[in-house]
């Protein structure tokens, strides 16, 4: 049977069949669709949410748009830009962290709950904000920063005045008479070291970050009481949900002892997972989270496949999803601060991450997906190749994959655009504590400084935070003023302006394919299935769901690749891809995404 090839003027030639229409070609009404998916059915073996459906789209408001030429992002910028994150298709914007900061980690390290970051605006701003995403009907997600807080906010400055003040124990101390506590590592001390000296009470605090960010004591019913209430302002002024901060790691063991030899010095996972997490969990769910009919997604840092539905199995009460780092952290040295193994990564090894992952939350909870956020390197140039001949089809198959997975899709701003990283040759082109302590570190040491620049080329934090690129103007019409980090020179030509009016573009291209995805819930709920399993260029799965079988296809290597999936393509109908025509005998060209139903 001839493969049928549906081209639509929109993607210039690109393989799309609208998804709205069903297996006879016949245009699916809205109601009918809704109808068929009903609030409660049973999906897959999860009960249909509307956050299971949404698509995330990832801000770091600090990069996305200037509007008062101090060259920092902030909330009126994106504000002004609303109209074009409505038109990309998505539900949900989440927005790093804007709250009152010293900024010693962008935000992450909080001085008030309750209050802006003056660099971003006013309150004002931030209602005016919320109010025109509901107009549009986007939903609002924020960043939720409870492990730690800033060593200025008004707590730890209470705290560290004196051993009796009542703020004392909303923290961590160790008191110097009973000697060094049991060392715990920090993830960007200069010396590693999570343990602070603090002379003023001869105690020291724990850190497990920097050491502007002292750990919260969740052992404290009063401090949980303070966050609970601090989450509940929020959900009142209309936020839609929260994103949880390193959230496994809120509950300590407070005598402190060892880490225990099965750990393997795995510092996240010996965090992880403390004597009380879920039941701290389960109290935030019943004084805060079941009030409001909100989204939560925990940054699921030291959470293992055998642990996750602890945290996201709907009948425990706790959180709706998490996020895992075992897929992101693939291809790196064993060992090292993020050195990128030179072999690359291994291609059976992702897809035996993401299939493992997925069969986690097959009748219970349910998982997200991603390729980049705030905390990665840009998707392509991790993931693709962001060589000029390859950025765009790299882009766009990588993009598949995302919003053809059985997850929530979250999507890091500018990766919609093909963004790569900037590669700074010079630690003084750096911004994050991460590139520059792990910097220092490695000096002190007597380490090799060049290897680690050119590692960080690749999986520096900073590759994802330049700033976003709306067009070929000045700094990309980011700012007016000098950027806080610098533009990527690249700019002139990947940029929004540029991709908008281009059919074949990164950017039209996910605009489509949101659209695939919201229109045909087996790329939501379907059974997913693993097909050629050990093929080392190409990941093919199949999505099913009412009768409805849908394959993906994706080459993720620079050269034409074979595969095997037991399926004879010649019967598929071919409703989306990235080159102007089908595979052709069974084979896909370089970097190629085609999706079939069968």
């Amino acid at each position: 049977m001839k493969i049928r090839l549906i081209a639509l003027a929109t993607l210039g030639g690109l393989l799309c069949v609208p998804g709205c229409r069903d297996r006879s070609g016949s245009v699916v009404n809205e109601p009918a669709k809704q109808a068929a998916v009903s609030e409660g059915a049973s999906m897959g073996g999860n009960a249909r949410k509307w956050w299971k459906e949404a698509i995330v789209y990832q801000i770091y408001p600090r990069s996305f748009q200037d509007s008062d030429g101090d060259g920092i992002g902030d909330l009126k910028g994106i504000t002004s830009k609303l109209d074009y994150l409505k038109s990309l298709g998505i539900d949900v914007i989440w927005l790093n962290p804007i709250y009152s900061s010293p900024n010693d980690d962008n935000g992450y390290d909080i001085s008030d709950y309750r209050g802006i970051m003056k660099e971003f605006g006013t309150m004002q701003d931030f209602d005016e904000l919320l109010k025109g995403m509901h107009d549009r009907n986007l939903k609002l997600v924020m960043d939720l920063v409870v492990n730690h807080s800033s060593d200025e906010h008004e707590w730890f400055k209470q705290s560290r005045s004196s051993r009796d003040n009542p703020y004392r124990d909303y923290y961590h101390w160790w008191p110097a008479e009973k000697g060094k506590p049991t060392p715990r590592r920090s993830f960007f001390d200069v010396n590693g070291d999570a343990w602070k000296f603090d002379e003023l009470t001869k105690s020291y605090y724990l850190h497990y970050f920097s050491q502007k960010q002292p750990d919260l004591n969740w052992e404290n019913p009063r401090l949980r009481e303070e966050i609970f209430a601090m989450m509940r302002f929020w959900f009142d002024k209309g936020v839609d949900g929260f994103r949880m901060d390193v959230i496994p790691f809120i509950s300590k063991d407070t005598t402190f002892p060892e880490m225990p030899a099965q750990y393997k010095g795995d510092w996240g996972r010996f965090y992880a997972n403390g004597p009380h997490v879920h039941k701290y969990l389960q109290e935030m769910n019943k004084e805060a989270l079941s009030k409001y009919d909100v989204m939560t997604v925990a940054e699921g840092a030291g959470v293992t496949t055998a642990d996750a539905l602890d945290y996201v199995d709907a009948d425990r009460n706790e959180l709706n999803m998490l996020y895992h780092f075992e897929g992101v952290s693939l291809g790196y040295l064993p060992d090292s601060l993020k050195i990128p193994d030179p072999k690359g990564y291994s291609l059976v090894e992702f897809k035996n991450i993401y299939s493992k992952w997925d069969s986690v939350f097959a009748d219970k909870g349910w998982g997200t997906i991603y390729l980049g956020n705030h905390d990665q390197p840009r998707m392509v140039t991790r993931w693709g190749n962001d060589a000029p001949q390859w950025r765009e089809l790299s882009s766009k198959m990588l993009t598949t994959f995302l919003f053809t997975m059985r997850a929530t899709p979250y999507y890091y701003a500018g990766d919609e655009l093909g963004m790569n990283n900037i590669k700074f040759d010079n630690i003084e082109d750096y911004r994050d504590i991460e590139s520059i302590n792990w910097y220092q570190q490695i000096k002190n040491k007597g380490g090799d400084l060049r290897q680690f620049l050119a590692a960080q080329k690749i999986a520096a934090r900073d590759n994802g935070r330049t700033p976003f690129q709306w067009d070929a103007s000045a700094n990309a019409g980011f700012s007016a003023g000098t950027p806080w980090l610098k533009v990527n020179p690249n700019y002139t030509t990947v940029n929004v302006a540029a991709e908008d009016t281009d059919a074949n573009s990164c950017l039209n291209y996910f605009r489509k394919i949101v659209k695939l995805r919201k229109d045909n819930p087996v790329l939501v709920y379907g059974k997913y299935t693993l097909l050629d399993q050990d093929n080392p260029d190409v990941y093919a799965y199949t999505r099913e769901l009412d009768g409805r079988r849908i394959l993906v296809l994706l080459n993720f290597k620079n050269k034409a690749a074979s595969l095997k999936t037991g399926l004879d393509l010649s019967k598929g109908k071919v409703l989306f891809g990235n080159y102007p025509t089908a595979p052709q005998n069974g084979k896909l060209q370089p970097y190629e995404a085609a999706i079939y139903e069968f």
